[in-house]
C-alpha cells in the first residue's frame, strides 16, 4: 500500500509541475509577436464612409497596424466603428498626432489636448474599441529655428517629448515615434549622446524614415538607429515613401510602383531580420499607397 500511495503522490507531483512548467515557459508561437506593417492614415475623416474598403485593403495588402490621426472634427462614434471592426480583423490602430510646432514648449497646449482626447475617448471606449499604441511625428528639422536656434529648440523638443511619454505611459500604452534616418549624426547640445538615441531611450520604439527606393539604400540607412535601439533594448520599424515630391525620384517609390517596392521590401526584410530590434515595416501613406495600388503596377 505505501509503494502505491508513494506512486500516486509522485504521479501527481510530476504533472503538477509538468502544468507549472506549461506556464512558466510558453510556447515560441505563443511568445513570438508579428511584425508591423503598418501605414499612416492622415485622412481620418475617410472612416466615415470608407471603413470597409480601408480595412479591405489593409487585409489584402497584409497591413497590421495604422497610425490612426487624432481630428477633433471626426466624431468618437466613428472612430470606435472602425477600430472595432479592425480589432475583428486583427488589425491594432494606434492614435496618431504631432507636427512640427510640437517641438515648441509655447505649443505645449496642443501635447494635452492629444492626451486628453486620447484619455477621454479611451475611458468612453469598449476593449475592442480602443487605441493599442500612440505615435508621434514631431520633426522639428522642419522649423526655421532648426537653423537660428538649434540648441534651444532641441532642449524644447526634449522637454516635450518627455511631457508626452509620461502622459502616455499614464494611459499604459506604448508610444512609437517617427525620426529621420539621419538623426543620429546630430549630438544633443550638452553633446552626451545623439538626438536619436536620445529620443529613443523615451520611447518604446521609433519608425526610421529611411525614404529610398532601393532595398541596399533603405536598410543601410536604417542600420545606425537600429543599432541603438538594439543597444537600448528598444524596437525599430523602417519606413518608406509612396508620395510623389519634389525632393528626388530616389526618395520614394511613386515612379516605380507598388510591385517593384513590394520586391523590395521583402529584401530590406530579410537584411534587417539580423537586427534584434527590428520589427517591421512602416509605408507612408495609405492614400499614396492605395494610389499605387489602383495603378496597377
Amino acid at each position: 500500500m505505501r509503494n502505491q500511495s508513494n506512486h500516486r503522490f509522485y504521479l501527481l507531483l510530476a504533472c503538477c509541475l509538468l502544468f507549472l512548467g506549461s506556464l512558466a515557459l510558453p510556447s515560441n508561437r505563443a511568445q513570438a509577436q508579428p511584425k508591423q506593417k503598418a501605414t499612416w492614415f492622415w485622412d481620418t475623416a475617410m472612416i466615415k464612409e470608407s471603413s470597409e474598403d480601408i480595412l479591405s485593403f489593409a487585409s489584402a495588402n497584409g497591413v497590421n497596424t495604422f497610425y490612426l490621426q487624432m481630428n477633433r472634427d471626426v466624431r468618437p462614434e466613428y472612430y470606435k466603428n472602425f477600430i472595432r471592426q479592425a480589432t475583428a480583423r486583427g488589425i491594432e490602430v494606434h492614435v496618431l498626432g504631432g507636427s512640427p510646432s510640437w517641438s515648441l514648449e509655447s505649443e505645449r497646449y496642443r501635447l494635452e489636448i492629444f492626451l486628453d482626447w486620447t484619455a477621454a475617448y479611451q475611458a468612453s471606449a469598449a476593449p475592442e474599441e480602443r487605441f493599442t499604441g500612440v505615435h508621434i511625428d514631431i520633426e522639428p528639422h522642419v522649423l526655421g529655428e532648426w537653423s537660428t536656434n538649434r540648441s534651444s529648440l532641441i532642449k524644447q523638443w526634449q522637454s516635450n517629448v518627455r511631457f508626452l511619454a509620461d502622459g502616455v505611459r499614464s494611459l499604459n500604452l506604448p508610444i512609437t515615434a517617427d525620426i529621420p534616418f539621419w538623426l543620429y549624426t546630430y549630438n544633443l547640445p550638452d553633446d552626451s549622446m545623439s538626438m536619436s538615441r536620445w529620443i529613443i531611450s523615451k520611447v518604446d520604439a521609433v519608425v526610421v524614415m529611411a525614404y529610398r527606393d532601393q532595398a541596399t539604400n533603405i536598410y543601410n540607412l536604417a542600420i545606425p538607429e537600429m543599432d541603438e535601439a538594439t543597444e537600448l533594448g528598444k524596437k525599430a520599424i523602417i519606413a518608406v515613401e509612396t508620395k510623389s515630391g519634389g525632393e528626388g525620384n530616389f526618395i520614394t517609390f511613386y515612379e516605380e510602383g507598388s510591385s517593384i517596392m513590394n520586391e523590395q521590401l521583402q529584401q530590406v526584410d530579410a537584411m534587417a531580420a539580423q537586427h534584434a530590434s527590428y520589427d517591421g515595416l512602416a509605408i507612408h501613406e495609405y492614400r499614396a499607397w492605395k494610389d499605387l495600388v489602383d495603378r496597377g503596377n
